[in-house]
């Protein structure tokens, strides 16, 4: 994780470093080629540009070529990400439509106990569809059991939010009463009771 962290900020830097240098190329360049020529002759650089103002030229055209592939990627990666974040939407909204049980019940964990984060079991088919659908996004601290399998910490994403209510996880309006609790915890998936029983039995 660690190497992985270095390399990313190794890139950044490189990347700073290629672009400043790119920018001070244009810069002079195109400060060479317009300056008026009694400024080039005080400066002394009027035999330079002479000499090789065809390479000067080359750098600009290389420069703003850069800069010009840079504002291109910039564009393609904004729209990319507006397309997926569309997409994103739209698999909720179908997904929403179409909880089984299980789902729904699990959904309705994070309310039941009142948390953001839950420990659940990566394995579970539920967890599964629930990810895949952008609707849970993976927070970390995987764990791995012998007996119960991997687990890992999952939240329910900020765009999914917005379409899960009470009508669609069918919680009762209001404070649930006991009779109406009793029915939400029976409806339980079975892998819920058990990481329940194991978070009592652990405090």
């Amino acid at each position: 994780m660690m190497k992985m962290k270095l390399k990313a900020v190794n890139l950044v830097n490189i990347k700073r470093v290629l672009v400043s240098t790119m920018l001070w190329l244009v810069i002079a360049c195109a400060v060479l080629l317009v300056a008026p020529q009694h400024v080039l002759e005080t400066l002394s650089l009027s035999a330079l540009v002479s000499d090789y103002g065809h390479f000067i030229g080359l750098g600009l055209i290389v420069g703003a070529a850069f800069f010009l592939s840079q504002l291109f990627t910039f564009v393609v990666d904004e729209t990319i990400g507006i397309l997926k974040e569309k997409r994103a939407v739209e698999t909720i909204e179908a997904k929403v439509k179409l909880l089984d049980p299980a789902e729904r019940a699990l959904l309705r964990e994070f309310f039941l106990q009142g948390a953001t984060i839950l420990a659940l079991p990566q394995n579970e088919l539920a967890v599964k569809g629930l990810v895949d659908s952008n609707i849970l996004e993976l927070v970390g601290n995987e764990r791995h059991y012998a007996i119960q399998g991997p687990t890992a910490e999952y939240k329910i994403s900020m765009k999914a939010r917005l379409y899960l209510n009470r009508e669609v996880l069918r919680l009762p309006a209001g404070e649930p009463s006991k009779e109406e609790l009793n029915h939400l915890i029976k409806a339980r998936p079975q892998f819920v009771n058990g990481l329940v029983q194991s978070r009592k039995h652990a405090a």
